[in-house]
Formats: structure tokens, sequence, C-alpha cells
């Protein structure tokens, strides 16, 4: 189903507009390949098909009925991988709706491109419009957006031709999911790391996340890194990209580290509005030690033991231009056998429900004090979430936790 984002009319895209001659020239060549509207598609040569396939605007032949005739690459593309060169407009669209034949569902009155379509057909005339469509991109639904231009082909009637441009827009959701399909690919791979195992919750609110969670070895040592930057989509996503690339896992102060991380952050020049929060661990099993650090990080560090829960908390400003020769300092605490380490971000004890209260940092340590585990508390806290907001999350959700 396609839905209207707006209309528009006269101008659409440098091509339709720089190509004008070509384009009338093609409209005329469609009907003058047969004399009946049977003949004018049956007779489309492959000549004409292998011009309209390399055309980098999206063009498509319907008749009075609907009924797609051909529709070229592009249009193909920027719609769906399920999309086909002709029949239905379900079927040239590869459109997501769940009914046996175009038009029949009930959610198909709302569909803007088939309406234009009628609306075309019903006033034989030039129709404009800029449309978003629900299609299939690589098994999956994704949301695409598209100006179409329809124009008659005959003075009968018969023939209808599509032109679309604003498939950039296609291009950017595409892009969209490659970075999303790239920034998971950031995330931690498997559930044990220098003999320590642990599990760690991400759900990004928008598709692409601000929260950065790692985990890594060095010198027998067990880091676990959370941070979280300012701002959500986009802009988030390259500041989280910059911080897996800025910060040293090779240097074994977390101090350090993220003074290094402080530097390479202001060589960015970035606004006042721009930060970065972070909150680290580096677990030493033998001696039973964890080392830590926080820069402006709002959630405490959460130790469970057999004695209760510790906040852990280290004051500290995020990493910014607000305090640029500030530095950082890590402490020391110990821990026993069977204890639960926690890192969360805010978006945790931020995240609300419908009445505006604050999951908060009780509701946390009470779901922790439950858990047996890392996993256990991990798949606990989302489900307490979840219920809690109704699915429904305005920042990142990112947990990591870690049996000791």
């Amino acid at each position: 189903m396609v839905f209207a984002d707006g209309a528009g009319c006269g101008d659409t895209a440098a091509f339709l507009r720089g190509g004008s001659a070509a384009q009338k020239r093609l409209i005329v060549a469609l009907p003058l390949c047969g004399n009946t509207e049977k003949e004018g598609m049956g007779m489309l040569g492959t000549q004409y098909k292998k011009i309209l396939d390399r055309m980098p605007a999206g063009v498509f032949v319907f008749d009075e009925r609907l009924r797609v005739r051909f529709a070229n690459a592009a249009f193909r593309r920027s719609f769906s991988d399920r999309a086909k060169g002709k029949g239905t407009l379900k079927e040239a669209l590869g459109c997501g709706e769940d009914c046996a034949d175009c038009g029949d569902s009930p959610s198909c009155g709302g569909c803007a491109l088939r309406n234009v379509m009628k609306a075309a057909v019903r006033d034989r005339a030039e129709k404009t419009e800029t449309v978003s469509a629900g299609a299939y991109h690589a098994g999956r639904r994704e949301k695409v957006a598209v100006r179409i231009r329809i124009l008659p082909v005959d003075e009968k009637g018969k023939l209808y031709l599509g032109l679309t441009d604003g498939i950039y827009q296609t291009e950017i959701e595409r892009e969209m999911i490659s970075a999303r399909q790239i920034q998971r690919r950031l995330l931690p791979a498997g559930k044990s790391m220098g003999g320590v195992t642990y599990s760690y919750l991400y759900v990004p609110s928008l598709e692409i996340g601000g929260d950065l969670p790692d985990v890594y070895e060095l010198d027998g040592r067990t880091y676990g890194i959370l941070a979280d930057v300012s701002g959500k989509g986009i802009s988030a996503g390259m500041l989280s990209a910059f911080v897996r690339a800025g910060f040293d896992r090779r240097e074994p102060s977390l101090a350090l580290a993220l003074g290094k991380l402080s530097e390479k952050f202001r060589e960015l020049n970035p606004d006042e509005r721009s930060y970065i929060t972070v909150a680290g661990v580096a677990i030493d099993e033998t001696r039973r030690t964890i080392r830590y650090v926080s820069a402006g990080h709002n959630a405490p560090i959460l130790l469970k033991t057999g004695f209760g829960i510790n906040e852990i908390e280290s004051p500290a400003p995020p990493i910014s231009n607000w305090m640029p020769d500030f530095c950082y300092e890590e402490r020391e605490i110990g821990f026993e056998k069977g204890d639960i380490l926690v890192l969360l971000t805010d978006g945790i004890t931020e995240c609300s429900n419908s009445a505006g209260d604050r999951f908060g940092i009780e509701r946390t340590e009470s779901v922790l004090l439950q858990s047996r585990g890392a996993e256990d508390f991990i798949g606990k806290l989302k489900n307490a979430l979840g219920v809690f907001s109704g699915g429904r999350f305005t920042d990142d959700i990112t947990a990591m936790a870690f049996d000791l």
C-alpha cells in the first residue's frame, strides 16, 4: 500500500525538466507500436524495453483497468525486490498488503499511488503526487518515497505513462539500513570474554542508535565500556562510530583512554550541544578487583553482592568542550565470586510509561535482586521495561551485565 506524502504539479526532477523533448518522443512512440491497446503493449519491441530499462528515472505503463503493462528496472528497484515488470499494481509494487486481488483490502482505499492512477484515468489528464510506500527489500519491509507523474499516452484514455523521480529518497532508506547493519556489527559478538561471561541489552529508539556497548580483553583483564552520545538518529550514530574508532583499546588505563578520547573529540571542534558520557570497567579475576571510571554517566554502575547492591559512582564531567583540561581518575573495588556487575545508560532509568512515571534506578535494582546471573538479569530487565513502557521507547535502551 502506498500513502500520500503531499501533492505537487508541474516540475519534477531535473531529468523530467531537462529531457522533455525525448520524453514527448517516448510518449508518442509507445502507442505507435500498434493500432490497438493489445497490439500497442504486446508489440513493444525489445529495443524500446532496453531504452526504458536504462533510464535513471522509473517508468511504468498501465491501462485503464490499472493493470501495469510494463515497469522498467528503475521503477521496480525503487519499490521492492519483489516487484514484477507487469501485472496488478500489487504485483508491480511488491506490495505487502494481505489481499488476494489488488484493491480488495480495506487499506487499499488509502493507497496514494492507486488513487492518483485512478484520478488520471478518470480525468484523462496529467497527475502528479509524492507518495510513500511500504515495500520489501532484502526480506524486510521498509518505507520508500518517490514522486509520481502520470500522463495519458493516447487520446482514448487506454494507456498511461508513469514517471518517478525522488528515488534518491529510497536510496537514503537503504543507506539507513546499511548503517544500522554496520552499527550492529560493532556490538559485542559473544557471551564470554577473558573467561568472564556477560550479556547485554541494546534497543535503539530510532533506526540508528547513539549508545555503544563494547567488551574486549587486554592483558588478562576483561574490559566493559558503555558510551552514550548526545542526540539521536544519524548524528548520534556518527558520533558513536567516532567513539568506537577513537577509544584506545590498547591503553590499559581507563582514565588515560578517556583522556585520549577527549583530545580526539575536541579535534572535531564540536558545538556545546555535543558530548559523550562513558562508564568503563576493567575486571581482574586473578586479583578479584574492578577498576572503574566514569565520564558524566548519569546511571551508576551496579554491583550485586551477597549483601545487596552497591551503587558505584564516580562524578566527572562528560567528554565535551565544556571542561577540556579535565583529568579522569580510576578507582578500584573488590568483588566475590557470584557477584553481578551492571552498566546501563540513562535510557533505562529515564524510560517512562503513559502516566509519565520513570522506570528509575529502584526498579532496575529490584530486577537485579531477583536475577540469578547476567543473562537472567538482561532477560528480566527487557521484559520489565517492555511491560512498564508498553514497548515504546523514546531513548536508546542499553545495559551490560557481567558474571563475576
